[in-house]
């Protein structure tokens, strides 16, 4: 499966938002070779070119559909680590995973649909029997949020409330699929742990303000993820698990929150079809937003004092580095697995798989910079 001492990836959907930082964060390492996928040969060979000229060395590449690879196709590639960039996984079928497991290559994705996360240990004989590790979830959440927790959780003796929001900056163009995978979650219901029992609540409301440090104050809402119902299984004494994004624009987010509310009523079905039509708008007003996105992570319990205590881990990614965000927990799992120091087998979401320290040092000569701040609350 390795050509010599060499660990070869590939990685599909490679000329994506994410795809590309993996690409050109991977391609950095001696030690790996990449093999770019997707479906257009020519702007495969381009981003070939483009690492070639950076590194000296070039990518192989691979015309290849996520939806519709098989183990055949894996194996003819003489991969070890199949990374699917490609998304979004609302509506997968889980091929690719399937396809990469059958040909003896461990399997990373980017997942952040709730379903397709949490339902991912189906695949664990079959990896096991394989003798492969397939994570899902190596993004911002679960993946990072369940390493900042982890790394956290010893602040505590009992956790009851993980916050967790998200905000890009408005220069970010994430793709026409990406935009309707998000408006696909507009107005629709869906179940969140919060004061100590299970409610519905509809995506892209409980509309509220929250501060990403020198990103600034924006809307946040409702979204849905798989940590909603990772983190309430793994702490069983969590009494609310809150997820939230947001847009930098003001002016587009309350008109998701407007369309909210006739989803919500069944005036609309859905807003996904405005796709096309909200990216080509978001793209001529890139200069209404910055280039600036945050993430936070606060956790809240009693500490080891007897104590009410809140601890807030906050990130801020300028410069336009916030995409590399979600690449790094898939970057810092691949090299682990390239060194050897990764020898787990077995299919899992990527709930505090990957450490926190790994997966930062790989925002090294980023402009990405983060911040912990801890205080006692009143009784």
């Amino acid at each position: 499966m390795n050509d010599g001492q060499r660990f070869r990836v590939l990685i599909v959907g490679s000329t994506g938002a994410f795809g590309s930082r993996i690409a050109e964060l991977l391609s950095a390492s001696a030690g790996i070779d990449l093999v770019l996928a997707g479906r257009t040969r020519s702007t495969l060979d381009a981003q070939a070119d483009a690492l070639a000229a950076r590194t000296g060395r070039r990518a192989g590449v691979a015309v290849l559909h996520a939806d519709r690879a098989n183990a055949s196709d894996i194996a003819q590639l003489g991969v070890a680590l199949v990374i699917n960039a490609s998304g979004p996984f609302q509506d997968s079928d889980c091929a690719l995973a399937r396809a990469a497991i059958g040909a003896s290559s461990h399997y990373v994705d980017l997942a952040d649909a709730r379903a397709f996360v949490t339902g991912f240990a189906a695949f664990d004989d079959a990896a096991r029997a394989a003798g492969v590790l397939a994570v899902s979830g190596a993004s911002s959440v679960p993946g990072i949020s369940s390493a900042i927790v982890a790394e956290h959780r010893d602040a505590f003796s009992a956790l009851h409330e993980i916050d967790i929001a998200i905000s890009p900056g408005n220069a970010f163009d994430p793709g026409v699929a990406t935009v309707a995978s998000v408006l696909g979650g507009v107005g629709k219901s869906l179940r969140m742990l919060l004061g100590g029992r299970w409610q519905t609540v509809h995506g892209w409301q409980g509309l509220r303000r929250e501060r990403f440090g020198e990103a600034g104050s924006r809307w946040v809402g409702y979204v849905d993820v798989p940590d909603l119902d990772l983190f309430p299984v793994h702490e069983p004494g969590l009494k609310s698990a809150r997820f939230q994004a947001g847009l930098e624009v003001s002016l587009y987010h309350l008109g998701l929150w407007s369309a909210s509310w006739l989803v919500r009523g069944g005036l609309i079905k859905n807003v996904a079809p405005l796709a096309p039509c909200l990216l080509a708008l978001q793209r001529r007003l890139r200069w209404l937003g910055s280039d600036r996105g945050g993430m936070i992570v606060e956790m809240r319990g009693v500490d080891h004092d007897g104590q009410r205590k809140a601890l807030r881990w906050e990130l801020v990614a300028k410069s336009g580095h916030g995409p590399y965000v979600p690449a790094l927990a898939s970057v810092a799992l691949a090299r682990r697995l390239a060194s050897g120091a990764e020898t787990r087998c077995g299919a899992m979401p990527c709930f505090g798989v990957v450490g926190l320290s790994d997966i930062m040092a790989e925002a090294h000569g980023l402009d990405i910079t983060r911040t912990t701040h801890e205080k006692t609350l009143p009784p």
